[in-house]
């Protein structure tokens, strides 16, 4: 049976940061898992760049046994209802499974007391303290990088789409280390510079 990877999409999505890791895990992960979106509601959710894409569960009717929690970054997790996410983050964060959050997505782990006892990033430090207020307690485990992986937990920053994808890669340990850097590098540093990984 394919282990389950959830991908937490909220209306205008960072479609980039969804596509870099889905299609890695694909490609490197020899079929043992499956990529399954979860969004609020089951409507059509639009990306920033227009993609629209129909969620396998709303936020109630997520599966209990999954391998990995992914919350995509976008323009909407500063809004209400995204707080409709923070029992499965924190469910995710509990059972000791990998959790991942990108661009404002990881500010949003800020905001529930995840990042409070995990090296992290984010997009800025004072924003994310102003944005999860007394939440946020973690300033002294911050760090100034594009992606950090601590505990399970992987942060990074609204440009580092490629950083997560890896770090994620290795937490989940999808394949052998050095085919994940073979891959990160081959993306990273263009076809013309990068060695071609091997697949």
């Amino acid at each position: 049976m394919k282990k389950i990877i959830l991908f937490v999409i909220l209306p205008q999505y960072a479609d980039w940061e969804a596509a870099y890791l889905s299609s890695a895990i694909a490609m490197l992960g020899q079929g043992q898992y499956e990529i399954k979106t979860v969004s609020l509601i089951k409507e059509y959710v639009q990306s920033i760049g227009g993609f629209k894409v129909m969620p396998d569960y709303d936020i109630n009717s997520v599966p209990k046994d999954y391998e990995s929690v992914i919350l995509i970054g976008g323009f909407t997790w500063r809004n209400e209802f995204a707080g409709q996410v923070k029992e499965l983050a924190a469910d995710c964060y509990k059972k000791g499974k990998v959790l991942g959050g990108i661009c404002d997505a990881s500010a949003f782990l800020g905001t529930i007391g995840i990042l409070n006892d995990v090296v992290h990033t984010s997009n800025d430090l004072n924003d994310l303290k102003q944005w999860a207020g007394s939440s946020y307690t973690g300033e002294a485990k911050y760090m100034a990088k594009q992606a950090v992986s601590d505990k399970n937990v992987i942060t990074a920053n609204g440009t580092a789409a490629l950083e997560f994808a890896k770090e994620v890669l290795l937490a989940l340990n999808i394949a052998d280390k050095d085919k994940i850097l073979d891959w990160y590098n081959f993306h990273k540093l263009g076809f013309y510079t990068a060695p071609m990984p091997e697949m």
